[in-house]
């Protein structure tokens, strides 16, 4: 027969280990990596599984709310979801406010525990794409017109609302020789059409373009380059 200081230490050392289990489940469930994606002001909550999570066994819970506020809403589009992003556009569309997201995973009847992101301020964090570029040759000239890019459809209470309408902008346009294989910086400045003069006859050209923020002192990717032989 076990003497009762035994037993009870066995009793101690079960319930222990069955808590320290289920914390461990818990835990090795808990999403990873959770943060927001942004570009124009698209914004995109997403994550990697727990440690414990292979396949498509999985499913995740979505929550969101505006810094400052105690109450989580529910993404209901992300209640149950097999996906490892979810779409928060909508939720997160006054660009001037801190949000926080969250997730949880639930696989085989256990649930983990809340996996939070940093604060998310789209109009601080958003990625701004390069412009949209078209070129006209004029009498041995190049015009270059240049369109910031549009917002989500979500966002556009009338038709065409781009990132002008939230930022300033610089337009940076470059223009390449390809004969020198030289770059050369020929605009910067608010305007959206640019005319290139003084170009030499025969020769082939290569124009790319930028977006810049002064406020942010943040730059876009470069837009692909368009090349064009002047005739």
């Amino acid at each position: 027969m076990m003497p009762k200081h035994c037993f009870l230490g066995f009793l101690i050392s079960f319930v222990l280990t069955g808590v320290a289990g289920t914390q461990s489940t818990h835990e090795s469930l808990k999403p990873q990596r959770v943060q927001f994606q942004s570009r124009n002001f698209h914004n995109i909550l997403q994550w990697q599984p727990g440690r414990a999570l292979t396949g498509n066994s999985s499913v995740y819970f979505v929550q969101y709310k505006i810094y400052g506020q105690r109450q989580w809403k529910n993404k209901e589009d992300c209640w149950g979801t097999q996906e490892l992003f979810c779409d928060l556009t909508s939720e997160t569309s006054d660009i001037q406010e801190p949000y926080y997201g969250r997730v949880r995973a639930a696989s085989a009847g256990s649930y983990s525990e809340w996996s939070m992101t940093p604060r998310f301020t789209p109009w601080w964090e958003t990625k701004i794409d390069p412009p949209v570029m078209n070129i006209t040759q004029v009498n041995g000239s190049l015009l270059v017109i240049l369109h910031a890019p549009n917002l989500p459809y979500r966002y556009q209470k009338e038709k065409n609302v781009s990132i002008e309408d939230y930022y300033e902008l610089l337009y940076r346009v470059f223009i390449i020789n390809n004969s020198l294989e030289k770059e050369q910086k020929v605009y910067e400045g608010a305007h959206r059409v640019v005319e290139i003069e003084a170009l030499t006859p025969h020769s082939s050209y290569c124009v790319v373009a930028e977006i810049y923020l002064p406020m942010l002192d943040r730059r876009s990717q470069r837009s692909e380059e368009r090349c064009v032989e002047i005739p």
